[in-house]
């Protein structure tokens, strides 16, 4: 296999960890939402920490290797579609960790009030059903569906 081959094979696969971690943390999310007991809704999102590191790691290839394939094709690092793409990339990583955030918070919440007798809780509710968080980890899903459409499309090139 060539360095190109490789390259491309491993920012592949590292878009498929970045999509399919954030996938899982935001079906994880969904679901939640959906409970009543605090317990149900903690235990949702007590497992979003498995998909963090997949997240992490697929956030880290994409990047590294895309810039890597920029310059092993010798394509500008100036085209528009390059750095729409880094732009929209920090865009979504800013707008997912900002997003996970708050849902980790809601994780603390449901945990302590499951801690207290696991009863259905408006202000749970509340925090689960935040529609700044919700938009945030929404806005970071579409950032990433623009990256992969920049990176099928490439204007200009």
């Amino acid at each position: 296999m060539s360095t190109y081959q490789w390259l491309l094979a491993l920012h592949v696969t590292g878009a498929f960890f970045l999509v399919g971690g954030s996938t899982m943390a935001g079906i994880l999310n969904v679901v939640a939402l959906r409970r009543d007991r605090p317990s149900e809704a903690a235990s949702l999102l007590g497992l979003v920490r498995f998909a963090v590191p997949f997240i992490g790691i697929g956030a880290l290839l994409t990047l590294v290797l895309g810039l890597w394939l920029v310059h092993d094709r010798d394509y500008s690092y100036g085209a528009f579609w390059v750095w729409a793409a880094v732009v929209l990339w920090v865009i979504g990583m800013a707008l997912g960790g900002r997003g996970g955030r708050r849902q980790e918070k809601a994780r603390e919440l449901a945990t302590r009030l499951a801690g207290e007798g696991d009863k259905p809780d408006d202000e749970l509710r509340t925090v689960l059903h935040d529609r700044a968080g919700i938009a945030m980890s929404y806005g970071a899903g579409a950032a990433f569906l623009l990256v992969l459409v920049l990176m099928v499309w490439k204007p200009g090139s």
